[in-house]
Parts: structure tokens; sequence; C-alpha cells
């Protein structure tokens, strides 16, 4: 797993809470914020899959 995936995956589950909280507290700005911290992490995180799989796919020679 590189800093890309974990970063990302740690942002998303911030998001989350966020959104959560902002969802339970009536809070639309949290809320709207969570949701877009949440996706950013998860575009992060698909970043660094597509990283470790081309890693992945050179190692195996293909």
């Amino acid at each position: 797993m590189n800093k890309d995936q974990v970063k990302g995956r740690v942002e998303e589950a911030k998001g989350k809470v966020k959104e959560v909280t902002g969802k339970m507290i009536n809070d639309e700005e949290m809320e709207v914020k969570g949701k877009v911290q949440k996706n950013v992490g998860k575009g992060q995180a698909g970043y660094g899959d597509a990283k470790e799989k081309v890693k992945d796919e050179i190692k195996k020679g293909h």
C-alpha cells in the first residue's frame, strides 16, 4: 500500500464522519464539505490503487 492509498482512505473516512455529523446536527454546509472531502479522498485512493497496479504489472514483466 502506498502513501496515496493511505492518505486517500483517511480523507475518505474523515469526510464520511463530517458528512454524517452534518446530517445529524442539521448543518448543510458541514455535510457538503464532508461529501467533497470524501470524494477527494476516493480520488486520491484510486490514484494510489492505479499506481500500485502499474507497479505490480511492471514487476510481472508485462
